[in-house]
């Protein structure tokens, strides 16, 4: 069974190079365990691609937190075009040892716990129960800090602005924005800019952690126990 890392593409091509160093942790985590990169859109190999080169039977792994529209409907029409042996297994989601990833690069951004102000952005979604979902960020970070907000990049209130502004609102002097998202790209640079802009210190994304690749493991696994019992 091979796993197809699916992630969602960008012009940007750090976007692509996070994804290939994710899955170099995986191989790390699992050696022999066959591999494939893939993207929806912009980037290459396209999913449609990857999943016409029939070696067997593959899992199609999202490299995505929300199951927004990329997981809900551009990867099964793939799959289904492409008429390939293959499932998808779930979103990484608000997993618990992605949010420890993010506490880390909260800490690394070298700011003090009590007297910090975090807000977490995510890239926002029109699928409200994906926004939901990330909102509960805000209350399962660990860590002793003076507040925790959350806000959206793109679509739903409140901005990064905003977000920035209800932390200054509450009486939080120093601010740390933790971008929600697994890799840089020109959506984590304007909300640097708009950080910067604020007087916030922006924190590093997700990156190709080994606790991020021990959740796609984990997705893949479920997956392949979900077809066997199917």
């Amino acid at each position: 069974m091979r796993l197809i890392l699916t992630a969602h593409g960008s012009a940007d091509p750090r976007a692509a190079e996070t994804t290939r160093a994710v899955a170099q942790q995986i191989r790390v985590l699992r050696p022999g365990l066959e591999i494939d990169v893939a993207f929806c859109e912009k980037s290459t190999p396209n999913l449609r691609d990857v999943l016409a080169d029939r070696r067997g039977p593959a899992v199609v792994t999202p490299l995505l937190l929300a199951s927004a529209y990329h997981a809900r409907v551009d990867i099964p029409a793939m799959i289904a075009e492409s008429d390939a042996d293959a499932v998808q297994a779930e979103v990484l989601g608000e997993d618990p040892r992605l949010v420890e990833v993010l506490r880390q690069r909260v800490v690394e951004a070298g700011t003090s716990p009590q007297e910090t102000g975090v807000l977490i952005v995510a890239v926002g979604s029109s699928h409200e129960e994906a926004n939901t979902r990330t909102a509960t960020l805000a209350e399962s970070l660990p860590g002793d800090w003076a507040a925790v907000h959350v806000a959206f990049a793109t679509g739903p209130q409140p901005g990064v602005a905003e977000g920035i502004a209800g932390l200054r609102a509450v009486g939080v002097g120093q601010i740390v924005v933790a971008p929600w998202f697994i890799a840089p790209g020109r959506i984590t640079d304007r909300v640097a800019t708009t950080a910067t802009a604020e007087d916030a210190v922006m924190a590093e994304p997700l990156g190709g952690h080994p606790l991020l690749a021990a959740t796609v493991l984990d997705r893949f696994d479920t997956a392949i126990a979900g077809r066997l019992v199917a």
